[in-house]
């Protein structure tokens, strides 16, 4: 392209020097006939047809897209506007338009080698009109052809900064575009963890515990009713709670326990009721004074023990877990202990959908993101210990003391 794409402005400006080329050609023609001058004829035909060669540079298309055609078209211009200077002094107004046409449509170099020969030419043509030749005769050409140089120059200087410009914003929109896709990726992961932590430490265990009541149920039938009649109301209780929490998780709240109650009651009733549906005698211990904590911590607390309690329900073949909650300061922390069989922490499956295996995961990350630690030990055939441990204080928190 020999020439920037056309905004209002600088299609206002191309129409400006239209008519300004149109008027000068037309007022050389006119003062000629005034004046009544001795080659008025010739100038009048010469002055329409520079001015019909420079109208056909509009409707042509190569010459916005080559330089090579411009240069053509330009040199018939000119060409045609000598001769007409040839035979008029005022034909030297006409320079001024052609300098902003050449700066415009040819390069740098070209241009301004283009408006140096024009304006020796429209000073020439003029003093050769002239009786006498004077400095003042040079100062009009020259000062327009200055000027026309300083303002398309510093014009095309503007434009290209522009243009940086908009690339830089457009840049930025990218950039902008990209982070709030990648945040809301990132929300959308986030959300996905949640809901896969929350459905395995509810609906899984609970469909797990389900699972086992019936079972049970159907061991004790036909023989002892009323034993598996016990089994199905319990299987039928947990389902009900677990529905409760897939409600609950699914609105982002706390977890049902945690509603009419603190965390230690929470856990003492977790105790019971898998005491009461399962063959694992579970018991409650509390060390130290209990103080309020954030819900995040007692939902990631309950949800842990809820974790490690129906694992050993289901693996670990244990008779009894002892949990145990204590206030250490600026920490509080749970353990669970069975006496089962015990496994080999640093050879844990990796987790599938058919197997499980997203238990031990899910506790970490919950822990995790807390700023906490989670500690497992255990062995086989010497049962399970897991301690989780969390700070008091947030790690957001802990960041603006730390700055502050």
């Amino acid at each position: 392209m020999t020439a920037t794409a056309l905004t209002p402005a600088t299609r206002t400006l191309t129409w400006c020097v239209h008519v300004l080329v149109v008027g000068l050609l037309a007022l050389t023609a006119g003062r000629a006939v005034v004046d009544s001058r001795p080659h008025a004829g010739a100038v009048i035909a010469v002055a329409a047809a520079c001015g019909l060669v420079y109208a056909a540079g509009p409707f042509l298309p190569r010459i916005s897209r080559s330089r090579r055609a411009a240069a053509v078209w330009l040199t018939a211009v000119v060409a045609m506007w000598l001769m007409l200077l040839v035979l008029s002094a005022d034909a030297v107004w006409v320079a001024f338009p052609l300098y902003f046409l050449q700066l415009h449509l040819l390069s740098r170099r070209g241009g301004l080698a283009a408006v140096v020969i024009t304006a020796a030419a429209a000073i020439a043509g003029f003093g050769a009109h002239q009786s006498s030749v004077s400095p003042a005769m040079a100062i009009g050409p020259a000062l327009g052809a200055a000027v026309s140089i300083a303002v398309v120059w510093g014009y095309q200087a503007l434009y290209r900064e522009s243009e940086h410009r908009r690339k830089l914003i457009d840049e930025l929109i990218a950039a902008r575009t990209d982070l709030a896709t990648a945040q809301h990726t990132a929300g959308v992961l986030a959300e996905r963890e949640r809901l896969a932590r929350e459905i395995h430490d509810t609906l899984a265990q609970g469909l797990s515990s389900i699972q086992l009541l019936l079972r049970a149920a159907e061991r004790a039938l036909p023989s002892t009713p009323q034993k598996a009649t016990r089994y199905v109301e319990q299987a039928r209780q947990a389902a009900v709670d677990n529905l409760a929490e897939a409600r609950r998780f699914v609105a982002a709240l706390a977890p049902l326990a945690l509603e009419d109650t603190a965390l230690t009651g929470a856990l003492e009733r977790l105790c019971a009721t898998t005491s009461a549906r399962h063959r694992l005698t579970a018991r409650f211990h509390l060390t130290g004074e209990p103080r309020p904590l954030p819900t995040e911590h007692e939902a990631a607390l309950l949800r842990i023990v809820q974790s490690a309690l129906a694992n050993t329900v289901r693996h670990a073949e244990a008779t009894t877990a002892d949990v145990t909650l204590s206030y250490l300061g600026d920490h509080v922390a749970v353990d669970i202990i069975d006496n089962g069989h015990g496994f080999d922490p640093h050879r844990l499956p990796a987790p599938d959908a058919q197997n499980g295996g997203f238990g031990m995961p899910a506790m970490r990350a919950r822990v995790l993101a807390l700023g906490g630690t989670l500690t497992v030990e255990s062995a086989p055939g010497h049962g399970t210990a897991l301690a989780a441990q969390l700070p008091l204080a947030s790690p957001a928190d802990n960041s603006v003391e730390a700055n502050s």
